[in-house]
């Protein structure tokens, strides 16, 4: 059934979005992209905030509300302007007065436990710069989680009780062994009794007036996790792995998020005030599943979200993406316009997964009794066949080999494309006549953590003091001899592989290294750089955890990535002029990532696609910002170059091949290539990982899918891709096969290919998306 919404803002915004049906627990609203998902939030705070403007507000950390901030912050500064009037009017705000703020009261929802305040990603600061000093709140009436002002035994500083930052909670269950268990028992239950106050006085309050928070992988909100009571309130608890992940570019690794405990309001906490306006606002295809799990389950521990049942006034914002898996907008996908094949391959695909069946046993019953299959035009028989015959072409089509061609793979960070696309790539290399160029678009810094470079550092500084870095006694190396012969660097660390001597390797990279400082610092002889290296090393050492690096340290750490990019394909003999480096200056570390700017981030795309004239792109296809930020803001760049050069010469033959990896998959229905990849190749994939990319062996940051490496995780994707397949083909169609690929595939790649004009044309669509876009 369509809904109406008591809010004026809400009403636009479903009406626009086509009057849906809506049949979830909790309702929620649709926007065509991340902006206006924030601009649609803001709009509703004002709203609210017009009505209650001493109220209590809980309002989210993290990249989620980006547009929200920005657009809170554009239309209150620009009340009366033009461009605003225009905005209010159109969502139904024209008469209202401009809110005033001040008198607003604000509750923090969860912060890590313990943390330095005045670290950049503690949310404490977050809280504090973006929204208490941001809209003029008075501190007096915030309420907020210091991990310094929370009280302890003897007035000590936590750092004192616990000064790994690590805390035992079975403390309060057992007997406590020594003097220091002892203090550090007492101290949890001073934390505890801090948390019952915290809750007394956020009930005092009323309880939370205007709750906004995103939803985290396992389905958290707030600190809520999976298995939560739905009643909890505040208190001081340990997280699951998928937080930890999530946490880990917070805090600088999932070795520290890992025992880091949090204080976290509770279900009961948000939902105690019965006239409450909770909101949850989500984004991207990655979440798409914990929303449908959140909005079509009962009130249930495993899914927190659900406690907003208890609110009459709880609704979801999402893009298109996040609401994708909801029956209601699959309902919408299969009846909404023509019926095309991918609809019949969606439909048949999803049927044999719902009841675990190949396709050849699927019977007329079967397919008319589904929901979905039984909407197919001229259902009958030859259905099955058709999608059968239909993967297969696409299987077909992924083993063509490509020759005579100019190959540009592209990625948003270093791994990308080997996680998404490598038994593809080394196809195409193994065929002299392809010319093959890898790009990496930004400089990947923030993969590299402080412990990681400190290590390469101390290596480097013991080599020189040994006289193992021989290429710097060479009379011109740091007058510009640093720059040349840099691919002796790869095949020194390649031979040592080769020969299991970790550490000729390790010379390998600390060469590497020795050339980024010379570069980066301008040093000219060994004494500035022992010098350098030993300054270098105390800033790292005085850096607390997750802080964001001096731009001179951030060059060297991307320098470090941009390496092991080069040893991946230097596997394959890709010389190192075919491996490009581009730094888009967009990618700085920040909180809120910069949108592309065309001198900036679009030229110098643009510039390589004029220089090499390739005849094939790749790139990671994620329109809706399903995984990392990056991705989304290096798809815009790319796409804004081909159009620009589609302008200067005719690229009509020219294919696009996008890719996705670890953060969010294709469903085989939306792809038309799918390439097999055999046991080699996912050896090739596991071993070139490992000994190429140090930096991420340990998985410092990795998914919330998987507590492990990405490579690991990339070869279950593969193998699952291939289950998913064989339901339709059958096994056999793999090793009964007169083809010896096919007999040796193991796993699956999917892959859109497109045309010059499909991709100019989802270029324009992006560029609609982005239309009206204030920042």
């Amino acid at each position: 059934m369509t809904r109406h919404f008591k809010s004026r803002v809400e009403n636009i915004f479903y009406q626009m979005a086509g009057n849906y049906t809506i049949s979830t627990r909790v309702p929620y609203i649709v926007v065509d992209n991340f902006p206006r998902l924030g601009l649609f939030t803001a709009l509703r705070f004002l709203e609210w905030v017009s009505e209650n403007p001493e109220g209590v507000i809980s309002l989210p950390t993290g990249k989620t509300p980006e547009y929200f901030i920005k657009y809170t912050r554009y239309l209150l500064d620009n009340w009366e302007k033009r461009d605003v009037r225009d905005i209010l009017s159109r969502y139904g705000l024209e008469s209202m007065s401009k809110p005033d703020t001040r008198g607003l009261q604000f509750v923090q929802m969860d912060e890590f436990y313990p943390i330095n305040p005045a670290q950049h990603n503690s949310f404490y600061n977050y809280v504090l710069n973006f929204y208490i000093d941001e809209l003029g709140l008075e501190r007096s009436n915030c309420l907020t989680m210091n991990s310094v002002s929370i009280p302890l035994p003897n007035d000590m500083h936590y750092r004192e009780i616990f000064p790994d930052l690590s805390i035992d909670l079975s403390l309060r269950f057992r007997e406590a062994k020594t003097k220091e268990e002892e203090l550090k028992q007492k101290a949890i239950f001073m934390v505890d009794n801090w948390c019952s106050g915290y809750e007394r006085q956020v009930r005092e309050k009323g309880g939370i007036g205007f709750f906004l928070g995103g939803i985290g992988p396992d389905g958290h909100i707030a600190f809520n996790t999976r298995g939560s009571d739905l009643f909890s309130t505040t208190r001081l608890t340990a997280t699951n792995f998928e937080t930890q992940a999530v946490a880990a570019g917070d805090l600088g690794g999932i070795e520290i998020s890992r025992k880091r405990l949090v204080i976290t309001i509770g279900l009961e906490t948000i939902t105690c005030n019965p006239d409450a306006v909770a909101i949850i606002f989500a984004a991207g295809e990655s979440k798409a599943r914990i929303i449908k799990d959140a909005l079509e389950h009962d009130m249930n521990t495993l899914y927190p979200a659900t406690a907003l049942q208890r609110l009459e006034n709880s609704v979801f914002y999402l893009t298109g993406g996040a609401a994708s898996a909801l029956e209601d907008r699959e309902d919408l996908y299969f009846k909404e316009g023509e019926w095309t094949d991918e609809k019949t391959e969606r439909a048949v695909i999803n049927l044999c997964q719902k009841l675990d069946k190949y396709s050849r046993h699927l019977t007329l019953d079967d397919l008319e009794s589904d929901k979905y299959c039984s909407m197919i035009p001229g259902l009958g028989n030859k259905t099955v066949k058709g999608v059968v015959d239909s993967v297969r072409k696409k299987i077909e089509r992924g083993m063509i080999r490509d020759e005579n061609k100019v190959i540009y793979h592209t990625g948003p960070h270093h791994d990308d494309i080997m996680l998404g696309i490598l038994p593809k790539c080394m196809r195409q290399v193994r065929s002299a006549t392809n010319d093959v160029h890898f790009c990496v678009l930004t400089s990947g810094f923030t993969a590299v953590t402080d412990r990681f470079m400190e290590s390469i550092l101390l290596d480097t500084f013991r080599l020189l003091n040994e006289g193992e870095i021989q290429m710097i006694y060479y009379d011109d190396f740091f007058d510009g001899g640093y720059k040349i012969k840099r691919y002796k660097d790869i095949y020194h660390y390649l031979n040592a592989t080769a020969q299991r001597n970790y550490a000729g390797m390790r010379r390998g990279i600390c060469h590497r290294v020795v050339r980024g400082l010379v570069e980066i610092w301008g040093l000219k002889d060994k004494v500035q750089m022992i010098e350098v290296i030993n300054n270098v090393i105390r800033t790292l050492r005085s850096s607390y955890t997750g802080s964001k690096s001096p731009e001179q340290i951030q060059k060297l750490k991307g320098m470090v990535r941009e390496f092991e990019e080069e040893l991946v394909w230097a596997h394959f003999g890709v010389p190192i002029r075919n491996i490009h480096h581009l730094r888009l200056g967009f990618y700085k570390g920040d909180i809120f990532t910069e949108q592309p700017e065309h001198e900036r981030d679009i030229e110098p795309v643009l510039d390589q696609l004029r220089t090499l004239n390739p005849d094939i792109i790749s790139l990671a296809l994620d329109p809706e910002g399903s995984g990392p930020d990056t991705h989304y803001k290096v798809l815009q760049a790319i796409a804004a170059a081909v159009k620009d050069w589609g302008k200067e010469k005719d690229i009509s033959d020219l294919r696009v091949m996008g890719y996705r990896n670890v953060w969010y998959r294709f469903h085989p229905s939306e792809v038309n290539t799918i390439v097999p990849v055999s046991l080699n190749s996912m050896a090739v994939l596991e071993n070139s990982f490992e000994q190429c990319y140090g930096s991420q062996v340990h998985a410092s940051f990795p998914s919330y899918e998987y507590d492990g490496k990405f490579s690991d995780l990339t070869r279950k994707i593969w193998v699952e891709q291939l289950k998913q397949v064989q339901l339709v083909t059958g096994k056999a169609f793999f090793y009964d096969s007169d083809q010896p690929m096919l007999r040796a595939t193991h796993g699956l790649v999917y892959v859109k290919d497109m045309s010059a004009d499909e991709f100019i044309t989802m270029a324009e669509d992006l560029e609609k998306l982005m239309e009206g876009v204030i920042f």
